[in-house]
């Protein structure tokens, strides 16, 4: 009897295996961390055969750990870090390159060149996205100019691009796609069509024959052929943040989710009519369920919240621990005048400053580790106020109710009692913890359980979600607002940090 829906979670830091029962309850986890490499400031990679040889050990770790082979499982969903970018070759399926992750901002002069007199939005009317470093297509149009004899075994068809859903989709079934989620944050797929565009492709210099076959993020699209999960079919592919907006059961317009992880992403559904934002967020799409019409949503994508956590701790060595620093931040009554703007890779949404850089602004000898423990966590919070505020703003013009939000909340940083708090007071709106935090993972083992009957509809998805916890906002009207204007002095103080090497090229002319 197949009791069970597999999730396999290849994220930013770790790749996971979590085993579902019917109730979405966790059966079954394994987990493993890979190595982030960092070859020059700004560059981010990872090493795709080691994330695979991770993928295989959780997958057969979870199955031994509940204590189930394939006979049980059902299907398997396929949830991952969107935008990373991996090209491998046809024929022996290995890397030309390491994965040129989604922080990764090496394409910031190439973006400038591709956006040319039109403007960083010169496609957004097609993607729904600016030109940014963020996105897969400038990641790929990198390794084809910069990679040896890429670009010609790409035109000769040799080459095969993927995000990480592509590579992992092809080293179980040997299959050569991906799902509508993932296309739409390559800034090559037309958000209307749900197909590769060719002229922006011809535009990129992308050969269309190395793109993945476009398919729904419900569906079953193989079997997989070898290893623990063998002869199970794989039949749901979603993007780390769609598949955590579909497991919090956001299937309505205006539901919306805040994952915390290593950034942070805010998704609100907007129905099955793109809403193109006027403040600052990316139009992408949700999800499509099979032949249905696909769901889209305006997102607010955070580059960096968790990861500030992770640079306390293994950069400045102020905590130990990630569990340390809600501790230490309760030692202090506030943060002590101190802000920290974790502009690491530019700023994302709602701002768009690839020119900005990091800040710790208000510092006095008053201030100690916990003000800066404090202040971290606060940084997660203003931003993603920020986002929210843009969020408010688009859905006037769209008659979207998100002025009354209850912002549904999760991942590894919502167990921080104290950031939810924060949180809740700073958005002035409640903040709901569901029982389940797992939801990127539940996400895509839903969409493959409705492909294969394993759920049977969306309705048993709903009828799965329950609250944990809720925090009610406590802080007067005057004293948040105070606190926002103060974040808004130091996000000023991170912008023309750094200058492009057009700007300077320019400059040096004007000087000769």
């Amino acid at each position: 009897m197949r009791r069970y829906v597999a999730a396999i979670d290849q994220g930013t830091t770790s790749s996971r295996c979590i085993v579902f029962d019917h109730q979405g309850r966790i059966a079954g986890v394994a987990q493993r961390e890979h190595e982030q490499i960092f070859p020059k400031p700004g560059w981010v990679e990872h090493d795709p055969e080691t994330i695979w040889r991770n993928t295989e050990f959780v997958i057969a770790e979870a199955l031994r750990g509940c204590g189930i082979g394939p006979a049980e499982v059902a299907a398997v969903g396929v949830t991952n870090q969107r935008e990373t970018t991996v090209v491998w070759d046809r024929a022996t399926g290995r890397p030309v390159y390491n994965a040129i992750v989604w922080q990764d901002t090496r394409t910031a002069e190439l973006t400038e060149q591709l956006a040319g007199d039109q403007g960083p939005n010169r496609y957004a009317d097609r993607t729904g996205l600016p030109l940014s470093t963020y996105f897969a297509g400038p990641k790929l149009r990198w390794i084809l100019d910069n990679v040896p004899g890429a670009r010609a075994r790409a035109e000769a068809g040799e080459l095969c691009f993927g995000t990480m859903d592509s590579w992992v989709l092809w080293k179980l079934t040997g299959l050569h796609i991906t799902d509508v989620t993932n296309a739409s944050r390559t800034m090559l797929m037309d958000l209307r069509t749900l197909q590769w565009d060719p002229r922006i492709c011809a535009d990129f210099g992308v050969p269309m024959s190395m793109l993945p076959e476009i398919r729904s993020s419900s569906e079953v699209y193989a079997d997989i052929t070898h290893g623990a999960l063998a002869g199970v079919p794989v039949a749901g592919i979603l993007g780390d943040q769609q598949a955590a907006t579909f497991g919090q059961a956001c299937l309505s317009p205006g539901d919306t989710k805040n994952t915390y992880g290593t950034g942070n992403f805010m998704l609100m559904n907007t129905g099955a009519t793109p809403v193109f934002s006027e403040h600052g967020l990316l139009t992408t799409v949700c999800y499509r369920l099979g032949d249905q019409p696909a769901v889209y949503a305006l997102e607010g994508s955070i580059a960096v919240t968790g990861s500030l956590v992770q640079w306390l701790r293994d950069n400045l060595g102020i905590i130990s621990s990630a569990a340390d620093i809600e501790p230490l931040a309760r030692t202090v009554a506030d943060n002590g005048g101190a802000y920290i703007v974790p502009a690491f890779s530019g700023l994302f949404a709602p701002r768009w400053r690839p020119d900005a850089r990091g800040v710790v602004a208000g510092l006095t000898r008053f201030v100690n580790r916990g003000h800066l423990a404090r202040a971290v966590l606060e940084a997660t919070a203003f931003q993603t106020r920020e986002v929210i505020d843009a969020m408010r703003a688009d859905s006037e013009a769209q008659h979207l109710d998100v002025e009354k939000v209850t912002l549904k909340v999760d991942g590894g940083m919502v167990v921080n009692e104290l950031l939810m708090q924060f949180q809740a007071d700073i958005l002035d709106a409640p903040v709901v913890r569901p029982v389940v935090t797992e939801t990127t993972a539940l996400g895509a083992a839903y969409a493959a359980g409705l492909a294969v009957g394993y759920w049977s509809s969306t309705d048993d998805i709903r009828a799965n979600w329950s609250e944990d916890k809720r925090w009610l906002p406590a802080m007067s009207a005057a004293e948040r607002d105070h606190l926002v204007h103060e974040w808004n002095k130091a996000v000023d103080r991170t912008y023309n940090w750094v200058e492009s090497d057009s700007a300077t090229r320019k400059a040096a002319m004007a000087e000769g």
